[in-house]
């Protein structure tokens, strides 16, 4: 059976997937994880403060054009369990603790393995 035929956009991925392994100097699979670790917590960082920007109805960087008495209020930290090792994430809050995120409950601890595979999934993509 031949194989098949790689597009464009696949053979561009490839090509920056390479570039940050390279970047990131891995010779080991703890340095794998540590990469896979590193993507998942930017990946959730950079979805809840998408969701802030949401709630509050401006980017962090366009605070003078606000409709809200409602602002950002600093970062808590928080530790997910997943299945590389535990990744600390940085949480941002609002002032009023109104911020109830969706891409990371207030509860949750842990993420799922199908959650994982999807976050490195889409961030290779990128």
């Amino acid at each position: 059976m031949a194989r098949r035929k790689r597009t464009p956009e696949e053979n561009a991925r490839r090509e920056k997937i390479r570039e940050l392994l390279q970047l990131a100097n891995v010779g080991s699979m703890d340095d794998i994880h540590e990469l896979f670790k590193d993507t998942i917590a930017e990946f959730m960082e950079n979805g809840l403060e998408a969701e802030l920007d949401d709630q509050l109805g401006y980017s962090r960087y366009e605070y003078k054009n606000k409709d809200t008495d409602n602002s950002r209020n600093g970062r808590s930290s928080k530790t997910l369990r997943t299945s590389f090792g535990d990744v600390e994430v940085s949480v941002p809050r609002d002032r009023k603790s109104e911020f109830d995120p969706k891409v990371l409950r207030k509860s949750q601890t842990s993420i799922s393995q199908d959650i994982e595979e999807k976050i490195l999934s889409m961030y290779a993509r990128a």
